[in-house]
């Protein structure tokens, strides 16, 4: 969701020059693991009113939606993604001790396996909130598409025509790959939702009342920043207005799709990576896909070779690994040749040769390795609760998940 007043300089960025990381994380009580809509207790300014977002140094917290969410974010451009999963478990850590009063705690992942939209969803009430109520208008918020998503944004930036053009085709060919390491979504409901990354299929459907919103997720191929507005901005910008005449959507960040650009700060923003269950995993996913992103950027493909694979392609293999994970095989032989392997291999053994062969970048922490051993956290929860849990074992779950945030360490299924 969009910031109308962010609290620090804007400042353009050659690509990889700088970074900048949103993570979302649910308010839970610390008894029952059900949502607490109390994010307010966490923003405030020096004379104690509700802000949007307040800035703790080199982090901000911000508000989403729904009141029951907080998002951290880093305060302007990182230099590096080195060092910043530590960096936000200290704030996260900050955060438990402000909500223990309240007796509520963070808890991590993409989804809560036991959240009622229709009973528990509470949209953010103070400043801002005329976009919310657009929405809530149009789509009506209180589906798990709105109000049960948790994720992680990678915003990369671009200086000019050029290095936007190139970044966005390295970006859309990438992201099909992502949800064989980061799917965290696989219960809704009380039960197994069908898919590993099941908030992808939520966020492909979300909008469907307005399909130029979200396209197929995957973006179209452009040539240029005026070939972007002309085939993805202005479209959708038509389609929406006569559900929003007075215009409050009509911005960039309407934009649904899995990578949006963000002209207000020159950046491109992946959102279609799920919350992990600590920062350390995040951002060490954060610094795969980027790897991966740069190495096709700095021309290990050609750009024309990327620009050819079509949407539709991408769009496909992207909703089979959202719902299979790393052992959905990449049949499109398109898409097999961008990444140097035979079409039927599967997705995991991809990834593991794309690390093998550095693409992937030195993953010093080890995780990106692990999680293509053990699976994503979506696979070490099935794995250990099966496709039924009980509610006690999902709470039980839930309650490690905390705990494992709180450590800044992996679950174990």
């Amino acid at each position: 969701m969009p910031t109308l007043d962010p609290p620090y300089p804007i400042e353009f960025l050659h690509a990889f020059d700088g970074y900048g990381i949103e993570l979302e994380y649910m308010i839970v009580d610390r008894e029952t693991m059900r949502v607490r809509p109390i994010a307010d207790e966490l923003l405030h300014d020096e004379a104690g009113e509700v802000v949007n977002e307040v800035g703790h140094g080199d982090i901000a917290w911000s508000n989403e939606l729904v009141r029951h969410v907080v998002e951290l974010k880093t305060n302007g451009p990182a230099a590096t993604l080195d060092g910043l999963g530590e960096r936000f478990h200290r704030d996260l850590v900050q955060i438990n001790r402000m909500l223990e009063a309240h007796g509520a705690c963070l808890l991590p992942g993409a989804a809560h396996p036991l959240f009622d939209p229709d009973r528990e969803t509470s949209l953010w009430p103070f400043g801002q909130n005329e976009i919310y109520a657009a929405y809530n208008r149009i789509f009506d918020c209180r589906g798990h598409g709105w109000s049960n998503l948790q994720s992680m944004h990678i915003n990369l930036p671009f200086a000019n025509d050029e290095e936007f053009t190139r970044l966005h085709a390295a970006i859309r060919v990438v992201l099909p790959l992502i949800p064989a390491l980061s799917a965290a979504s696989p219960y809704l409901d009380g039960r197994y939702g069908g898919w590993l990354d099941n908030r992808l299929r939520y966020y492909r459907d979300n909008q469907k009342a307005v399909p130029e919103i979200s396209g197929l997720v995957v973006p179209e191929a452009v040539t240029s920043i005026d070939d972007y507005h002309a085939t993805v901005l202005q479209p959708m910008y038509d389609a929406v207005k006569p559900k929003d005449p007075d215009g409050v959507l009509n911005d960039d960040w309407l934009n649904s799709r899995g990578a949006i650009a963000r002209f207000e700060r020159q950046t491109i923003e992946i959102r279609i990576i799920d919350l992990q269950e600590c920062p350390t995993v995040d951002l060490a996913i954060a610094e795969g896909v980027v790897a991966l992103v740069r190495t096709l950027y700095d021309g290990a493909v050609d750009f024309a070779t990327q620009q050819e694979v079509a949407t539709a392609a991408l769009a496909d293999q992207l909703f089979a690994v959202a719902e299979r994970g790393a052992v959905a095989s990449i049949d499109d032989a398109g898409i097999a040749a961008l990444f140097g392997v035979d079409p039927g291999t599967s997705v995991g053994a991809t990834l593991s040769t794309l690390l093998d062969r550095g693409w992937l970048g030195a993953d010093p922490s080890g995780h990106v390795a692990g999680l293509l051993e053990h699976g994503p956290l979506a696979a070490r929860l099935v794995r250990r609760l099966g496709e039924r849990p009980s509610e006690d074992a999902l709470v039980e779950c839930c309650r490690e998940l905390c705990a494992c945030l709180a450590e800044n360490r992996p679950f174990r299924s």
